[in-house]
């Protein structure tokens, strides 16, 4: 079927019956469940757990800011749901935040920190972005240190990485400012964008939206229309794509294309359009288009899942199957069902959860495996075990609600009804 046929769903969707809605509750209490005692480390911040949910280090563990921030993020929307004990693992995340990763002297927040200070303490707009993200929620929870936060980081972003003449944000700097040349990554810019957006809600400055309007233009608009609606990952200080860009941490810049990131910009897009007032006639259709060229391309037809990299002649290069794809997936066949109904865009979100629910779901020790091979065999090659709650628990959780904003602002307006 074509992406541009629009029809009537034979039944009602999924994420309107009862029993999908249940069952996308009791996935989402299972991840606060598995996340929210064995990934506390007293000493400040959190572990990353292996696959049994243990620590995989409990002497001096070094953690990626957006770890921290995502952690925040996701506890505050389980306070905004009404979870007990979710304002206590904010508080701790915040004060992580606030204490260990924030630098005093030169200011911004460093990429690693441990139990003593910062572990690397290189300034990066990937880590950057979650903190906006973090200390938007974080308000929207309640927190007290959630206003400076938000202050702190703002200035930050527009003071250091903010390049105007762009309308996009420089990659990478060093604790005392001095840039990394060569180098801008769309990965940094596209999570910014959703931070950007949560900071909108939060507080209501129109700033924050036009920022997040800007990046996505430069981005999809007019990048990736250039590549038939493929998300260039790389490019070079002008924001010329680089074909060949490779980094051997391909976990957060691999090679080629990654349909995973087609996916959630069809879903950030989608949401930017609505709380742009509908403004942007060009977002809709691009939405459709990276919705549609990521289930042509990247979904794998034989075996299902979708590949986590495509080369430039769209065939698969990185074959492994990971989580987040999916979990973006879903949720943006869910905004897309919503604002664009056709039978694709119900029978992809069916076909999505299906293969999460017959495949990374770990029933032996709970949690999600987050990565598998290409015949859905668990592994850890890019992922070392279960470190992140974030692209799950807002794939079982955005169907659950109007798909008209953020988590938080959703909840905070609409009444859970399952």
């Amino acid at each position: 079927m074509s992406e541009n046929q629009s029809q009537p769903l034979p039944s009602t969707p999924w994420s309107a019956r009862p029993y999908h809605r249940k069952w996308l509750l009791a996935r989402a209490d299972e991840l606060f469940d598995f996340f929210s005692g064995p990934a506390i480390n007293p000493k400040g911040g959190f572990y990353d757990l292996s696959r049994d949910g243990k620590p995989l280090s409990t002497d001096n563990p070094a953690r990626g800011i957006h770890a921290s921030a995502r952690m925040v993020h996701c506890y505050a929307i389980g306070h905004l749901l009404g979870r007990p004990g979710s304002a206590d693992i904010v508080d701790h995340g915040m004060r992580y935040l606030w204490d260990r990763h924030r630098d005093e002297k030169n200011g911004g927040y460093f990429w690693q920190a441990d139990n003593t200070g910062p572990a690397d303490d290189s300034k990066q707009g990937y880590g950057h972005a979650f903190v906006l993200l973090a200390a938007s929620s974080a308000k929207c929870a309640g927190h007290p240190l959630a206003d400076a936060m938000l202050a702190d980081i703002t200035e930050v972003i527009e003071q250091k990485f903010w390049e105007e003449e762009h309308g996009a944000i420089a990659e990478e700097f060093s604790a005392d400012w001095q840039p990394v040349p060569g180098y801008r990554g769309q990965n940094s810019n596209m999570h910014l964008t959703e931070s950007l957006m949560a900071a909108y809600e939060a507080t209501g400055e129109r700033h924050y939206l036009t920022k997040a309007e800007r990046i996505a233009d430069l981005i999809i608009n007019r990048r990736a229309r250039e590549e038939a609606f493929r998300v260039a990952e790389h490019f070079d200080e002008n924001w010329v794509v680089d074909r060949k860009y490779y980094h051997p941490n391909e976990m957060f810049r691999p090679a080629g294309t990654t349909p995973g990131h087609w996916l959630e910009w069809a879903r950030l897009l989608l949401q930017l359009w609505v709380l742009g007032g509908k403004r942007q006639a060009w977002m809709p259709d691009a939405a459709r288009g990276l919705f549609f060229q990521s289930m042509a391309l990247g979904w794998d037809k034989e075996k299902g899942g979708f590949f986590y990299t495509l080369d430039w002649e769209n065939a698969p290069d990185k074959r492994a199957k990971l989580w987040w794809p999916l979990c973006e997936g879903a949720a943006a066949a869910h905004f897309l069902s919503q604002h664009q109904e056709s039978d694709f865009h119900e029978e992809s979100y069916r076909k999505i959860w299906n293969y999460i629910a017959n495949n990374n779901l770990d029933r032996e020790f709970g949690g999600w495996h987050e990565e598998l091979t290409e015949d859905g065999i668990p592994s850890n090659i890019l992922f070392p075990g279960k470190g992140d709650i974030y692209h799950a628990l807002q794939a079982c959780l955005i169907p659950l609600f109007p798909a008209d904003g953020s988590l938080t602002k959703m909840i905070a307006e609409h009444p859970l009804d399952v």
